[in-house]
């Protein structure tokens, strides 16, 4: 449980501590203030140190105190839901360039809609499926113009 609570908050520090690193390393600008394009990063990488840091001290407060939410999101099928959802988001990452946007948002989209209402609810799976892949295709390829695979 202390792992969960203490995870969060020291992954934010560490990536907020790595873009502060790589906003130093951008490139200065050519034209007017050299350090113009580095003002914006740099500051939204200290906003998010210092806010990672309250977190911290948040999160070590209430260390030793049970947290009910926790303890409910990793019982029942809750776990399972997370990790077949990352599993399918990447099978649809690679299966994307293959076989293209529309035919792998059909699989991707049934397939996590299946995961999550079950079998039982299969025509309303199928209906907002079948229409959601279909309309947003329609609403980047044929209104905004936007090629997709």
């Amino acid at each position: 449980m202390k792992i969960i609570k203490m995870g969060m908050p020291i992954f934010l520090i560490l990536l907020s501590v790595v873009f502060l690193i790589g906003s130093f390393n951008l490139p200065k600008a050519n034209l007017g203030n050299p350090n113009g394009p580095l003002y914006f990063p740099i500051g939204l990488s200290f906003l998010l140190l210092i806010f990672s840091v309250l977190y911290l001290f948040q999160e070590l407060k209430t260390l030793n105190k049970e947290n009910k939410k926790i303890t409910q999101m990793l019982s029942g099928r809750t776990p399972k839901l997370i990790g077949l959802t990352v599993l399918l988001g990447v099978g649809y990452a690679f299966i994307f360039e293959i076989i293209g946007f529309l035919f792998s948002t059909v699989l991707f989209l049934g397939a996590l809609l299946f995961v999550v209402n079950g079998k039982q609810k299969w025509k309303v799976n199928l209906i907002v499926t079948v229409c959601f892949s279909f309309l947003s295709w329609y609403a980047f390829s044929v209104l905004l113009g936007v090629s997709l695979p």
